[in-house]
């Protein structure tokens, strides 16, 4: 390969120019780190653990009715606050157009959060007639757990 010069032969030169990709890469890049955080639905409360949490990917649906109850004088649903007494009725327009066995009420709470607040959230929804409700958790981290695969036994 040799490098084109000026002396009006008119060869073409077969290298690739990579500048442009390179450039377009960058920006998708940019693009992509500003807009992942954004993608985060609902209210982000500090879950409380346990050692074997069920997992129901239905959960992160945008058409989840998630309650979160990040401490003991707030209350949202999905990423609004609403008044508790407010709650049963907002979850009937959410949930209205689904079947009965996929309305489930799924709420999220922070550890520090007390017993009688989220008593009180859960009597507020059975009141407006759900009575499939999902406590949120994560799953524990055993001793010596590094959050990579777990060995093979």
């Amino acid at each position: 390969m040799g490098m084109a010069t000026g002396s009006g032969e008119g060869n073409l030169v077969a290298d690739i120019n990579v500048t442009p990709m390179v450039d377009v890469m960058l920006v998708l890049l940019i693009i992509f780190m500003i807009i992942t955080p954004m993608l985060q639905s609902g209210v982000s409360v500090t879950l409380p653990q346990t050692k074997n949490p069920d997992i129901d990917p239905a959960i992160n649906r945008e058409t989840s009715a998630v309650v979160a109850i990040p401490n003991n004088n707030e209350v949202y649903l999905g990423k609004e606050k609403v008044r508790k007494e407010d709650l049963g009725e907002r979850i009937s327009t959410l949930l209205k157009d689904k079947p009965n066995n996929e309305r489930v009420v799924y709420i999220k709470s922070t550890d520090t959060v007390s017993y009688g607040t989220v008593v009180d959230v859960v009597d507020h929804i059975r009141d407006a007639g759900f009575d499939r409700i999902g406590l949120v958790s994560k799953k524990e981290k055993e001793p010596g757990d590094t959050g990579g695969p777990s060995p093979a036994k």
